[in-house]
């Protein structure tokens, strides 16, 4: 299996994981998102500091701290990762999952124009028309809800961010993953020391199955991006917005199927538009890919013959080499040979020909002559 498809899997199964989260959040109430979101960063910090022990990998640490530059592209993909948790949590336990959803199903078109104003990248004429049709589903959005979906642009921005963030670092995903979350380690350890003391804590106070689960959050957190943060580095920025589309479509499934979220017919509508404007842009990446892979094929096919034509042209000029520096005429291939020859008075004579020593540029030079000083035989 090559890398890229490798990467394909580790992407499918992290948005999988992913569009399942919110069964799993739903059973964490009634812990606050805060609570959750510090747990999730303990435990996270935990169960990646044990991976990377077996691993016995720990180098990593001395590379990032002698390059603040790469610290702190870290530490910014850290606070965008902690957004994303955050307002993630607190979407699905404010029976919202259908918002959420919304929010990574117009995740591409954000990095569509992360990729405009951040990459100065162009784009082409459909790609325009996909970000105008995702524009017009929010303002019909918007005027459904009665305010801006700010649950959705967050997870959407946010996580756009992180992936681009995530796409120039190129950091193994353990490694990345175990300095995000140990940037978040500390304001998570001082927020938990403030709510346990304040008494208002719930972790160990509801149940033995709810601690649990809390601990298990470490786990369900670092899995998904370990995979993420693998399929991010082998898969283009445009397979990893393809890839999106399959958390959002299990998390409206949840939500409208399991928890029975309200789908009226304007924020159906709403929706409509957005799958019309992923559908346009998913078109029109795919063609773009297309003619960028034919293009390339067609220019290493050109240079592999320019090669093959310059090969045949050396071939010939050394082929003509070898024969300027063959005797043209049959006193010479006598002579070279040591064969007996007549001259032109008709007098027959024996011609030694070269020895080892002999040099030819010497014999060309002095063909019935004496040697030259320093080529006789040995």
């Amino acid at each position: 299996m090559s890398e890229v498809r490798r990467g394909y899997v580790y992407g499918l199964v992290a948005y999988a994981m992913w569009g399942f989260f919110p069964i799993y959040f739903k059973l964490l109430k009634p812990s606050p998102p805060l609570e959750i979101l510090a747990h999730r960063v303990i435990w996270s910090v935990l169960f990646i500091s044990l991976l990377l022990s077996a691993m016995r990998n720990w180098r990593f640490l001395g590379r990032i701290v002698r390059s603040p530059r790469l610290f702190g592209g870290i530490s910014v993909a850290a606070l965008l990762i902690a957004v994303n948790w955050a307002t993630y949590i607190y979407g699905v336990n404010s029976s919202r999952v259908v918002e959420t959803a919304l929010g990574y199903f117009i995740t591409p078109l954000v990095v569509v124009l992360l990729g405009v104003t951040v990459q100065r990248e162009r784009l082409r004429a459909w790609q325009w028309a996909a970000v105008g049709v995702g524009a017009v589903a929010v303002a019909v959005l918007t005027i459904d809800y009665g305010h801006l979906p700010y649950i959705a642009l967050t997870l959407a921005a946010s996580f756009g961010s992180y992936s681009l963030i995530k796409k120039r670092l190129k950091l193994p995903p353990a490694e990345g993953l175990f300095v995000e979350s140990a940037v978040l380690a500390l304001p998570a350890l001082g927020y938990l020391s403030w709510l346990n003391g304040s008494g208002g804590a719930e972790f160990g106070h509801v149940s033995a199955v709810h601690t649990g689960l809390m601990v298990f959050s470490g786990v369900a957190t670092a899995v998904p991006l370990l995979l993420f943060a693998a399929a991010a580095n082998r898969v283009p920025l445009v397979g990893l917005g393809i890839l999106q589309y399959v958390a959002p479509i299990l998390q409206l499934a949840c939500g409208v199927l399991i928890f029975h979220e309200p789908m009226p017919a304007a924020r159906l509508a709403g929706f409509g538009l957005v799958w019309v404007a992923l559908i346009i842009f998913t078109v029109d990446g795919i063609r773009g890919a297309r003619a960028t892979n034919r293009s390339n094929r067609e220019r290493t096919a050109g240079g592999s013959n320019e090669g093959h034509t310059t090969s045949r042209a050396n071939q010939t000029r050394a082929a003509g080499g070898l024969n300027d520096k063959r005797p043209t005429s049959r006193p010479d291939r006598n002579r070279a040979a040591g064969r007996s020859i007549t001259d032109d008075d008709g007098a027959e004579r024996v011609v030694a020909g070269p020895t080892a020593a002999t040099v030819e540029p010497a014999t060309a030079l002095h063909p019935a002559g004496p040697e030259p000083s320093g080529q006789g035989t040995s």
